[in-house]
């Protein structure tokens, strides 16, 4: 079953595919042999049929092994996190250099917006300079000196996966549990880690929207990485609602700058960060449990040795020496700001998440096609977390625009994405479970 349209039709009748098999259609994917189309046409029928556990192996192998695995040779453990994707999830910003004030080694390998999630790797495009696609060299200089270094997929690493990525994002098959697993563990397989810490979001803005789906991505996802050697936590934590008040490129960047330098420090992302970088010193051996953790990355933002590691990564990756004490002044605001009052009293009963996403996409700040440009600019403010008091008159949220008809149609659906009550529903916790190997 060498041809790829061969493989296709075996998908979609339900068959399962032998490992030489997939090697041959990733091999495909990587030398150009396997058509946009084809492409499309694998992601729909493995979207609807599913893997075996042997597939997803064989999948993730092959798209791991489609172009350089790294080495290291460093005096502290590699490690990394990835998130499944949500909104004004900048978590990752944040993470990797916390992680590196504590010991640790963050080669951090981002991808781009996927559907209604913003992406890191757009995040970092919106900072003037800055270099996400270093070539090999640079990004171990860099990981090594700085401690960490967030990038994206490179050529020389899983480039199989980094042509699927482009194409799930715009034929909806993003949701794919199978792909899903293989795209993010072909990347940190790739990355030669010794640990990872996967956040699996659910509810109203996560892929996995129901608890038992995310419950299985995450199952999925350690599984196949403890199988193949990579010791792995995944935590499952809430979506149903912003978990940043910024969501969009440049915002979210800015949201970063005010959370390491302590200028804001909501508590739902906080104790998301924590959590997640706790497991991640766990895993490394660098603390004997996630309370000692946890205090230490509490000292690493009181210090200020966190933010001084973002910054030299930031200058490192040719973005500006001065990002951290000149936010404001490189990152460029949109050409429209337009505060969006409430219009009832009450608190924030319920929110369509993934619609505030689709808004940011809608602003310019996302993709619709593979090719499309971004607008780092755009995007919203002020966000409203569930059970959060709403005054009548007052801001509901900020909306940051290219122009006024995008702005209409942003508020349009940022008045319908919220639902005001009048009591406050029950606080969900921010980590709902730990999955293990």
């Amino acid at each position: 079953m060498r041809l790829p349209q061969e493989l296709i039709r075996a998908k979609r009748d339900g068959a399962e595919l032998p490992p030489e098999a997939i090697a041959a259609f990733v091999a495909g994917l990587t030398d150009g042999r396997v058509t946009e189309g084809q492409a499309a046409a694998f992601a729909m029928a493995v979207y609807f049929r599913g893997l075996s556990l042997a597939e997803r192996v064989a999948l993730t192998r092959a798209m791991t092994e489609s172009g350089t695995v790294l080495a290291w040779d460093l005096p502290g453990p590699v490690l990394d996190k990835h998130s499944s994707g949500g909104v004004g999830d900048a978590v990752s910003l944040a993470l990797a250099p916390m992680v590196a004030a504590c010991g640790g080694y963050v080669p951090m390998i981002s991808g781009r917006g996927l559907g209604h999630t913003g992406g890191t790797l757009d995040k970092l495009g919106s900072i003037p300079g800055y270099d996400a696609t270093p070539d090999l060299d640079r990004f171990r200089r860099v990981t090594g000196q700085v401690g960490c270094a967030i990038i994206g997929q490179t050529p020389d690493l899983a480039p199989a996966d980094r042509r699927l990525y482009a194409i799930r994002d715009v034929t909806g098959t993003v949701e794919s549990l199978d792909l899903i697993t293989a795209s993010i563990l072909s990347k940190k397989l790739a990355a030669g880690l010794d640990g990872l810490v996967m956040d699996v979001k659910t509810g109203s803005g996560a892929f996995m929207a129901d608890r038992d789906a995310a419950r299985g991505l995450a199952a999925s996802i350690v599984g196949v990485a403890e199988g193949a050697g990579l010791r792995t936590v995944a935590l499952i934590t809430d979506m149903d609602s912003p978990l940043a008040s910024a969501a969009g490129n440049a915002l979210e960047v800015a949201y970063t700058l005010d959370y390491l330098t302590g200028r804001a420090r909501e508590p739902a992302f906080h104790a998301v960060t924590l959590a997640l970088g706790a497991e991640m010193l766990v895993t490394g051996r660098l603390c004997p449990d996630v309370a000692e953790a946890s205090a230490r990355l509490e000292t690493a933002l009181a210090s200020g040795r966190a933010t001084e590691i973002f910054a030299r990564m930031v200058a490192a990756l040719g973005g500006p020496a001065d990002l951290v004490e000149r936010g404001a002044r490189h990152l460029a605001p949109a050409p429209v700001i337009r505060v969006v009052a409430a219009e009832t009293s009450g608190f924030v009963a319920s929110v369509e998440t993934r619609d505030l996403g689709l808004a940011v996409i809608g602003l310019g700040g996302g993709r619709t096609r593979p090719q499309d440009a971004i607008d780092p600019s755009v995007g919203l403010t002020g966000l409203p977390r569930l059970g959060a008091p709403i005054e009548r008159g007052h801001p509901l949220a900020t909306i940051h625009a290219r122009d006024e008809a995008s702005a209409d149609r942003a508020e349009a659906t940022l008045r319908a994405a919220y639902r005001i009550g009048e009591t406050a529903p029950a606080q969900t916790p921010a980590i709902l479970e730990r999955i293990a190997g």
